[in-house]
C-alpha cells in the first residue's frame, strides 16, 4: 500500500515544480502598455456609447446631438486599432515577442474589437428606433440583441482560433483566414460615424436627404453586424494588407493607390473609411464567391488550349 501512496506524492511534487517553472517572472514593458493602451480604448468607447442619449452629470446634454458621444466611441476603437498595430511592431523590434503578450492582445482585442463595436451598433440602433416607436417592438429588440451578441461571440471565437493557429514569425502572415477583427470592428464602427456624420446636415440644408441616408444606414446595420460575424469565423482569406502591400519593394502603382487612399481620408475622412472598410471586407467575401463558383463553372476542366491558327504561304 505504501508504493502508490509514494508514486501520488512524487507526482504531485514533479506537477508542483512545473507550475513553477511555467510561472511568469519577466514581461515586455512597452509592448505591454501598448496592448493594455489598446483595451483602455476599447473600454473608453463603451463608456461613451452608454452615456449617449442619458443625461449627463457633467450639463453636456442628454442627447447625442448635444454632445458626440457615438463619435467619440467610433474614434476611440480606431485608436484602439492604432495602438492594436503598435504593440506587436514594438515587440519585434525590441525583440521581445512573447506568448504573454499575444493572449494580453487577444484578450484586449475581445474587448475594443469585439464588445465595443457590438454595444455601440446595439445603442446607436436602439436609440434611434426608440426615438420613432416609444413601444418598441419586443420583437426587433431581441433580433438587435442576438445581432450583438452573435457579432462577439464570433469575435472571441475568430481570436482564440487565431492564437491556437498563429504562427512565431510575422513575415509569414502574408493573409488571414477569416475577417480580422479590427477589420470587422472597421466596417460596423466607420458606419456609425459616417451616419452621426450626416446628422450634422440635419437642418443645414438637404435634410430630407440627410434623413433618407441616415435611416438607411440605421436598418441595415444589424444585418450588417450579422454578415460580418459570420465573415470573421469564415475561412475566407483576407490578405495582410502591410505584409502584401506595403513591406518590401513593390510596383509603382501601389504608392499612387495609397497617395488615393490617403487624399480620399483627407477630405471625406467617414465617407473614405466606411468605403476602405467595407470595400475590404466585401473583396474576400466577392473572390471566394467567384473562386468558388462562377470559376468553376466557366472552366470545370483544364484550360483549353487557344486554337492554333496556320497561314500557308
Amino acid at each position: 500500500m505504501d508504493e502508490p501512496i509514494n508514486k501520488s506524492e512524487r507526482a504531485k511534487r514533479n506537477l508542483l515544480r512545473t507550475v513553477r517553472r511555467q510561472r511568469l517572472k519577466y514581461i515586455s514593458i512597452l509592448p505591454s502598455l501598448v496592448t493594455l493602451l489598446n483595451g483602455v480604448f476599447g473600454f473608453a468607447a463603451i463608456v461613451f456609447a452608454a452615456k449617449a442619449g442619458r443625461p449627463d452629470a457633467l450639463g453636456l446634454g442628454v442627447s447625442s446631438h448635444h454632445f458626440p458621444y457615438f463619435s467619440m466611441a467610433c474614434y476611440m476603437i480606431f485608436f484602439a486599432m492604432i495602438a492594436d498595430m503598435l504593440d506587436g511592431h514594438l515587440a519585434r523590434l525590441s525583440q521581445s515577442t512573447s506568448s504573454f503578450g499575444g493572449q494580453l492582445d487577444s484578450l484586449c482585442d475581445a474587448i475594443s474589437f469585439g464588445v465595443a463595436p457590438a454595444f455601440l451598433m446595439l445603442r446607436v440602433v436602439e436609440n434611434r428606433a426608440a426615438f420613432d416607436n416609444p413601444v418598441f417592438d419586443v420583437f426587433v429588440y431581441r433580433f438587435l440583441w442576438l445581432s450583438a451578441v452573435i457579432y462577439f461571440s464570433c469575435a472571441a471565437i475568430r481570436l482564440a482560433r487565431f492564437n491556437v493557429e498563429n504562427e512565431e514569425d510575422e513575415a509569414s502572415h502574408m493573409s488571414f483566414s477569416g475577417l480580422p477583427t479590427p477589420a470587422a470592428a472597421g466596417v460596423v464602427t466607420s458606419l456609425i460615424l459616417l451616419n452621426q456624420d450626416i446628422v450634422k446636415n440635419f437642418g443645414i440644408g438637404n435634410t430630407i436627404f440627410a434623413q433618407i441616408e441616415y435611416n438607411i444606414i440605421i436598418a441595415v446595420l444589424p444585418f450588417v453586424t450579422l454578415a460580418i460575424a459570420v465573415l470573421m469565423v469564415s475561412r475566407i482569406r483576407y490578405p495582410h494588407i502591410i505584409n502584401q502591400y506595403l513591406r518590401g519593394r513593390k510596383p509603382f502603382a501601389y504608392l499612387l493607390w495609397s497617395i488615393a487612399i490617403v487624399v480620399m481620408i483627407i477630405y471625406c475622412f467617414e465617407i473614405a473609411l466606411a468605403f476602405v472598410f467595407c470595400t475590404f471586407a466585401a473583396s474576400g467575401f466577392f473572390k471566394w464567391f467567384h473562386s468558388r463558383f462562377i470559376a468553376h463553372k466557366t472552366a470545370p476542366g483544364q484550360p483549353e488550349e487557344p486554337p492554333v491558327i496556320t497561314i500557308s504561304h
